[in-house]
């Protein structure tokens, strides 16, 4: 079970579910459960998600490089739940296993192009050692974004980094493909033990 209580869909808020839509649209069990924590609190979920569904809708940077930036901060984080999901626009958008197994080693990966990575190191940064980024971090972004991407760059590792720690937190992990369940040591998202993937649609 969660650490925080994960409310039963048949407990929500109407007002949550039919923002959610989740009686008419098939979510995943660990994505019910995870909705079910904030579902505890929905005057503030109801807005968020109001939020969120807008947030990601607003990016002009591919949906590819922010799942990547995604899951490398999910893996700093160590959120479970995190790591397991794939988010359908970045499949649909060329996001491939063998890309997810480069960010092992992004730097050294050769199907990985400049630009990402200058974007997964700066995701690295900013979810171990924020104060670490300089003038120099942000004028190497600077040969590969504008200043708009640059932000957009900041806003998905802000939101990435605080809700995914939030994830790690609360703990909804019996869901997850049974590789994803041993808490007893570090995992990534490109383990090759990892076989099953949850694919959730935002």
């Amino acid at each position: 079970m969660p650490r925080i209580a994960s409310l039963p869909v048949d407990q929500w808020d109407p007002g949550l579910r039919a923002l959610l839509q989740v009686d008419t649209a098939p979510l995943p069990d660990v994505h019910k459960t995870i909705l079910g924590v904030y579902a505890n609190a929905p005057e503030l979920a109801k807005p968020f998600f109001t939020f969120e569904a807008a947030f990601w809708a607003g990016f002009t940077l591919r949906r590819r490089l922010l799942e990547m930036m995604r899951l490398r901060i999910a893996f700093h984080n160590q959120c479970r739940s995190c790591m397991a999901m794939r988010c359908e626009p970045a499949l649909e958008d060329g996001l491939t296993e063998d890309l997810v197994c480069s960010l092992e080693r992004p730097v050294e990966a050769p199907d990985l192009t400049e630009a990402e990575k200058a974007a997964l190191q700066f995701a690295d940064a900013f979810a171990t050692n924020h104060l670490a980024i300089d003038d120099e971090t942000i004028e190497g972004l600077r040969r590969f974004y504008s200043e708009k991407e640059i932000v957009e760059l900041c806003m998905v590792c802000a939101y990435c980094t605080g809700f995914g720690r939030f994830a790690a937190i609360y703990k909804a992990i019996e869901d997850l493909p049974e590789s994803y369940q041993d808490m007893t040591a570090r995992t990534t998202p490109w383990a090759s033990d990892h076989t099953e993937r949850v694919v959730v649609p935002f």
